[in-house]
């Protein structure tokens, strides 16, 4: 599970620091011939080239990344097991085209989940999506809408499945940016690299066939059996796809040193070769071409130090200092075009708060630096204080004073009860005196009123 624990650092650099995508004016553009294309840089999730990526299209069999991934969260769940064995029944099998991609497998056939999986990546049987989705959701609909979920999780938004397969349905689509989320996160599983990296497989004999069956790659970029001529050094599958609605659509990885790009393209078209010996798929030549577009014109430099002293913050409540420095949270790496220089990029500053309050611990978040340059940002990190700060007790008790005045409540209250004082003091000052006065008088003139006979 190396691969799985790498990709998942990967995936948390890629939510910390986002997606980006590099100044398009800064390169010549690699015009691929396609109606869609996308390359990612799978380490940082820069985003390299993109051709209306987020257009809605069919998709056709790279719809299957999205069924494998389901099935490979099954068996992480423990909901599966590879070795498990699986009896393709008549409801799976039901409406699916006779001249479609397939294995042939019939009604009460069993298999293993781990050969199932192989014909559905290898070869791209579609009996196999709807064999493995009915097993793991009790229905092939229920799968479905398993799918969509999985999505919006995911967060495609340019995303809907109608089937488990990719044939031609209407309301299933998606694009290449939301299948390039999907496919990041299937590549997180070691065994799904492995099966879509293979270039033949062999199924025994069955319950249903005395024969083995070989599987051969459907992608040339790693298999030649099917067509030759368009073999990538470094390709690691992953998911052909094609039919009339759909055209020529590949999604595909590719590695070269240390660096891994991912890239999709979808809507490509066959084009007859010039002396009419056959056809050019270009799905094939221009994720080649994207490939080495990316590998060839960028590059991955360090663009933030951690132990870089960027700049102090203002402190308050202390009586030690003013002022502490940040750093970044971590070194950061950028990929950049290779004619761009790391010193022409912009840094800036946000802080949290104008003046950071003491107390203060080292590695405290105070703010946060990002790179960029011109419109496009390629790095956002925490400023972490580098140092302790101790705070003063009396500025801090004033402090916590002042702020519980400062609320809005707190002044509401005192305001009122402020009120109610001036109009009690008032109230006792003049209606209180009167009407004491007022009681002393009226016993003073019945007094003085009372005639009584002298004898």
């Amino acid at each position: 599970m190396k691969i799985r624990r790498l990709l998942s650092v990967f995936l948390l650099a890629a939510l910390l620091c986002g997606l980006f995508t590099v100044p398009a004016a800064a390169l010549e553009d690699p015009d691929i011939r396609a109606k869609a294309a996308l390359l990612v840089e799978a380490e940082t999730g820069t985003i390299l080239y993109d051709k209306n990526a987020h257009d809605e299209l069919s998709i056709a069999s790279t719809t299957k990344i999205m069924s494998a991934l389901l099935i490979f969260e099954a068996i992480e769940r423990g909901e599966l097991r590879m070795d498990q064995s699986v009896t393709a029944s008549a409801s799976a099998l039901r409406g699916l085209p006779e001249d479609g991609s397939t294995a042939d497998i019939v009604e009460g056939e069993t298999l293993t989940v781990e050969q199932l999986l192989y014909c559905m990546l290898v070869i791209s049987a579609n009996e196999t999506c709807n064999i493995l989705g009915e097993t793991v959701a009790g229905s092939v609909d229920a799968f479905v809408e398993r799918m969509n979920q999985r999505a919006q999780e995911l967060g495609c938004k340019n995303t809907h499945f109608a089937n488990t397969t990719g044939l031609t349905q209407s309301g299933h689509y998606s694009c290449a940016y939301d299948l390039y989320l999907i496919t990041r996160e299937a590549m997180t599983f070691e065994d799904f690299m492995t099966i879509v990296n293979t270039k033949s497989y062999e199924i025994p004999p069955t319950n249903k066939t005395e024969e083995e069956r070989v599987l051969h790659s459907t992608n040339a970029l790693i298999s030649n059996w099917r067509l030759a001529g368009y073999l990538y050094s470094g390709a690691q599958g992953i998911k052909t796809g094609s039919t009339d609605a759909a055209g020529q659509c590949l999604v595909s990885s590719a590695v070269r040193g240390s660096r891994t790009l991912i890239s999709v393209v979808l809507g490509a078209e066959k084009v007859e070769k010039e002396n009419g010996s056959g056809y050019i798929v270009e799905s094939f030549t221009e994720t080649a071409r994207l490939f080495d577009w990316g590998f060839d014109n960028f590059s991955s430099r360090q663009v933030l130090d951690e132990n870089e002293l960027v700049q102090e913050v203002p402190v308050a409540l202390s009586k030690q200092v003013s002022t502490v420095a940040v750093h970044p949270a971590q070194s950061a790496e950028a990929m950049l075009p290779k004619d761009l220089d790391v010193e022409s990029l912009t840094r800036t500053v946000t802080l949290d708060n104008e003046t950071a309050l003491a107390p203060i611990a080292a590695g405290d978040r105070l703010g946060e630096i990002t790179v960029s340059y011109g419109d496009t940002e390629y790095v956002t990190v925490p400023l972490l204080a580098v140092a302790d700060v101790s705070a003063s007790r009396f500025l801090l008790a004033r402090h916590a004073v002042g702020e519980f005045f400062s609320r809005p409540s707190i002044r509401i209250a005192a305001i009122a009860l402020l009120v109610l004082i001036v109009a009690l003091v008032l109230w006792f000052r003049f209606y209180g005196r009167n009407r004491r006065y007022g009681k002393a008088g009226s016993k003073q003139y019945r007094h003085r009123s009372y005639h009584g006979r002298r004898h």
